[in-house]
């Protein structure tokens, strides 16, 4: 079997190449540069990261290739980031870089030459009725099928999730066990093209800032200010600079640079119980198109829990979900990721909007 795999230089890709090899497979490396050459604000780990690839690859005597997707990465990633957060909406840019750059670019350069692509991701694949689907993985925890929900099916087709069924303490486990250069290294937080800088300042770069009101929702009245809404997020609570929280943001007006709050933690101005979803995407196939409305289980963020809810089409094409549970802080320009009644299934995702 000819597989490539994705090696990152963090643990989980490096227990990856060790279960392959162990099983008699001889994969060959690729490490995938995206953080761009130059740039001051970057504050990455792709040094170190190239470093710890390298030695995983010299401890299995395997090929290891460090393929440049910067521009790529930075043309359909971070520009489609940086527009969201202007329009004040809320991306989800590593479900972007999954779907066009990782099993996107990769798989049109490289990945095509192989039969397999095997990642570090947390999933697995399942085989019903003579197709592929993305099945979630054992541990809810580090789950990460909504990160993969926008990919299609010939990409899920072709891919390899060794740690789908293990959890992550196993992967810890099996890192020390082995003595992998990797095993201590500490797992990768935030987005994936930022690395190690901090979020606003990724922002403030392209955005820069000015000042403008918080206001009270129930009241209208001005409590405070803040220096652009595009380094805030519906539901956010941290970092608004408020005293006597509680504060939570609930609405955002882009067109005046205001962002309304409301305070406490139960306040029904952060919840609601439905959102409506446009440009769904089905990774293998739609097996609801035959019903008007579907018990269903779904993520509107990155979270180990799933909730339940019904799924109704629109007359426009959309999507409507209606939860059976309050959803706090519903967000924008972020992805609905549906998955069967069961929450073993990744059906695919939607962009919500309100």
């Amino acid at each position: 079997m000819n597989i490539a795999l994705l090696l990152s230089g963090g643990v989980d890709s490096s227990v990856v190449t060790h279960l392959l090899c162990e099983e008699g497979h001889r994969p060959s490396l690729f490490y995938i540069k995206i953080g761009m050459d130059g740039v001051d604000y970057m504050d990455c780990s792709a040094e170190e990261d190239w470093e710890m690839a390298n030695a995983v690859a010299r401890r299995y005597g395997l090929p290891l290739e460090m393929i440049d997707l910067q521009q790529e990465y930075w043309d359909q990633v971070a520009a489609y980031a940086i527009d969201k957060i202007r329009r004040g909406l809320t991306p989800n840019p590593d479900v972007m870089c999954n779907k066009y750059i990782k099993f996107g670019c990769f798989e049109q350069k490289i990945g095509k030459e192989f039969d397999f692509t095997a990642t570090g991701h947390y999933a697995t694949t399942v085989n019903k009725d003579g197709k592929v689907w993305l099945g979630t993985a054992v541990d809810p925890v580090k789950d990460q099928t909504d990160f993969l929900a926008q990919i299609d099916y010939l990409q899920v087709s072709k891919l390899m999730f060794p740690l789908g069924k293990l959890m992550k303490n196993e992967v810890r486990d099996i890192a020390l066990r082995a003595n992998l250069p990797t095993a201590r290294r500490r797992d990768s937080q935030g987005i994936c093209f930022l690395g190690k800088i901090n979020y606003n300042d990724f922002v403030r770069r392209f955005l820069g800032e000015r000042e403008g009101a918080i206001i009270e929702l129930e009241t209208g009245k001005k409590i405070g200010t803040h220096k652009g809404y595009w380094f805030h997020t519906i539901g956010q609570r941290k970092g608004l600079g408020l005293s006597g929280g509680p504060w939570f943001v609930v609405r955002k007006d882009v067109d005046y640079n205001v962002l309304y709050v409301s305070k406490g933690y139960d306040t029904e101005m952060q919840y609601g119980n439905e959102f409506k979803m446009h440009d769904f995407h089905f990774i293998t196939e739609d097996p609801w198109k035959d019903k008007t409305e579907v018990d269903v289980t779904f993520k509107i963020r990155h979270t180990p829990d799933f909730t339940k809810g019904k799924l109704t089409h629109e007359a426009n094409g959309g999507y409507r979900i209606v939860s059976s549970d309050k959803l706090q802080g519903i967000a924008p320009g972020q992805f609905g990721v549906l998955y069967d009644e069961h929450s073993q299934l990744c059906i695919g995702s939607g962009e919500i909007y309100i």
